[in-house]
């Protein structure tokens, strides 16, 4: 449960059509399996004490009373089970029989929730038997004491105010207003939906992605627990497809017709959170719902639910491509719109042999062959200076002429060198006015150059470089439209090699790889025997940690404590926690005391969820402390 994570299970017995008792039996054995792995939230199929498929049975007295009889005997077996379980019965009420879901905690019956939409059409004949329990929670007396007993009802757990449950059944999932969206509003952070869904030709793919994007809808929790083998197979097939998600991604997914149980981790404070940022989601009031408070124990929850260690490239090979030819289109359609604005017919890219200049120069080719404009109007310029090598200056040349790109080549060192006796500057001394001198000369003759032929200065930098802020205040800062702004540096990789995958000409793949091969470095020191001697991960730390972080610290908001718990699972093995730790605090300190970079960011098109312009995702103000966040990391070893 700590930092917002609580442990989800759904799971399908065995049962036996109209066997209560062993049903019962095999319910609570389900449910000391989901025990066993820690499972805080444990959801099980509709109407599972007496199996779905009872049919005119529903009418049987018998039945009835023997479904009473096994939820008490369910409580019962769970007094010392510290979870909130949901499970499925027919319940009389007033002389009207409803398909009910039960919330059970340590031996209570909490809640008895109604299924609201009652199908009567195709294979489904509900409305035979069953009445809708559409309306506020009333009070019946079941046990020898009171139970809230309506639609309208959320589940607040004490120890975790964050995580509020609510109910539907089946069906008012498939309905246009599904009671979920009353209870989302009302402030459930998590729906369960004990379900008895049968099986047909492609059902299996409108459900999943039914229940996901209700999760992502509703911004919340979605635990889906369906009938399965056991069910009768008079007419239908049930495949216990049980699924769990979360904000429009599925967590866990059951494999059909295995009557498999799945668990995983529900984050609760990142649903709050996302809810905060989303404007748009109301609120409404919750005068009508009946709060019923829980209780679980504090305890730190193991996680199994995987953290991608690189959240910004898809893992799945055929989202990959999509995903890469998207963003590439993405950058260069946003290029194509400044330079039709501008009335510009030529661009200036400096090029230095690098993973982001190589990306700028080949959304620039995109964009112009969309603009329909020659490539050969775009001005590629390789500035050599005192940390420029061998590979990365012909890796410049060569790319620029497979592109078709007019290449110009400025050595830029005698105006450096001329720069550091205007200002008194040792050029021996290779401190940060050393480096940076080199970086603002490029710059300006960029500005220049695109000055003398009326073109536009595309900007290089990435993502990853304006959250660290490893770029030079005006100068590989600043640009007249930034491509890469919002591309981190692990994506770049992947966009640049997917190119070199698809562009179908073997000598600029060729290129694009070795460009890939080559250490990321800014190239502003000498080379030790013509090798690169710079090299920026030794200097600022691994970029897959630091996007890692980016992306958990904006898009998720999470504290820096939970940012460094995911981290140490996800990179384990690969980085020790020390190591993880002191990245972490670099990050904060940097991304906090480089905003004034940020602050005054060129334009560029937003392509991912994560971004820092200033007129948009990130409006932070350039002085604010890190102390707070900082703080939290203390001590953590």
């Amino acid at each position: 449960m700590k930092h917002g994570f609580i442990k989800a299970a759904a799971g399908t017995p065995k049962i036996k059509i109209a066997n209560c008792p062993e049903n019962t039996a095999l319910i609570i054995e389900e449910i000391k399996k989901m025990e066993d792995i820690g499972a805080k939230l444990m959801v099980l199929p509709e109407l599972c004490i007496s199996g779905f498929e009872c049919r005119d049975l529903f009418w049987q007295e018998r039945l009835l009373k023997e479904c009473i009889e096994s939820l008490k005997k369910i409580a019962d077996s769970t007094s010392d089970t510290d979870a909130l379980i949901f499970v499925g019965l027919p319940l009389e009420v007033n002389g009207k029989l409803f398909n009910c879901a039960a919330a059970l905690n340590r031996g209570k019956v909490l809640g008895l929730i109604p299924k609201t939409n009652i199908p009567n059409y195709n294979e489904f004949y509900e409305a035979r038997y069953f009445s809708s329990g559409n309306g506020a929670a009333e009070s019946i007396n079941l046990f020898g004491y009171d139970i809230p007993f309506g639609t309208d009802i959320i589940f607040s757990c004490e120890q975790l105010p964050h995580l509020k449950v609510a109910a539907e059944l089946c069906e008012d999932l498939w309905v246009p207003d599904s009671p979920s969206v009353s209870h989302a509003l009302a402030g459930a952070t998590v729906i369960v939906n004990p379900s008895a869904s049968d099986e047909m030709t492609g059902k299996a793919e409108y459900r999943r992605t039914l229940v996901n994007m209700q999760s992502a809808k509703l911004i919340c929790g979605y635990i889906y627990a369906s009938a399965g083998d056991g069910e009768s197979t008079t007419d239908l097939v049930f495949s216990g497809h049980d699924i769990i998600c979360e904000n429009g991604t599925i967590l866990k997914e059951a494999k059909r017709f295995e009557n498999e149980m799945i668990y995983t981790e529900i984050d609760v404070d990142r649903l709050v959170s996302e809810r905060r940022r989303m404007t748009t989601f109301p609120v409404q009031s919750c005068d009508r719902y009946t709060i019923v408070p829980f209780n679980l124990d504090v305890e730190e929850t193991e996680l199994t639910r995987h953290f991608d260690p690189h959240p910004f490239v898809p893992s799945d090979k055929a989202e990959y491509e999509t995903r890469c030819d998207e963003i590439l289109r993405m950058q260069a359609f946003g290029l194509k719109k400044r330079l039709e604005h501008t009335h510009c017919k030529n661009a200036v890219v400096g090029i230095s042999g690098g993973l982001d200049s190589t990306l700028a120069l080949l959304v620039t080719a995109k964009a112009f062959d969309l603009a329909g404009i020659e490539r050969n109007k775009i001005t590629a310029v390789t500035m050599p200076c005192f940390g420029t090598t061998d590979k990365t200056y012909n890796n410049a040349c060569t790319l620029s002429k497979c592109l078709g790109a007019q290449l110009r080549e400025i050595d830029i060192k005698e105006s450096v060198s001329q720069h550091f006796s205007d200002i008194g500057h040792d050029p021996q001394n290779h401190n940060v006015t050393y480096e940076n001198a080199q970086a603002r000369e490029r710059t300006q003759v960029l500005m220049d150059i695109a000055n003398e032929n009326g073109g536009l200065v595309i900007g290089t930098g990435d993502l990853s470089e304006l959250a660290l802020g490893w770029a030079t205040y005006n100068g590989d800062h600043m640009s007249m439209y930034a491509v890469n702004t919002s591309v981190p540096k692990t994506l770049v990789r992947h966009l640049v090699r997917y190119y070199a995958d698809t562009c179908g000409d073997k000598t600029l793949s060729a290129i694009l790889i070795d460009v890939l091969n080559t250490p990321v470095s800014p190239e502003l020191l000498p080379p030790k025997d013509g090798v690169i001697s710079q090299k920026t991960e030794e200097l600022v730390g691994p970029y897959e940690l630091h996007d890692f972080f980016l992306y958990y610290m904006l898009r998720m908001c999470y504290e820096p404590e939970k940012i460094y718990r995911i981290a140490k699972k996800t990179f384990k093995g690969t980085y020790d926690n020390e190591f993880i730790l002191g990245w972490l605090k670099s990050f904060y300190r940097r991304f906090f005391n480089q905003q004034f970079k940020r602050s005054c960011l060129p334009d560029g098109p937003k392509v991912g969820s994560v971004a820092v312009s200033p007129r948009g995702d990130l409006r932070m103000p350039s002085d604010a402390c890190a102390d707070i966040w900082l703080k939290q990391l203390e001590n953590l070893l």
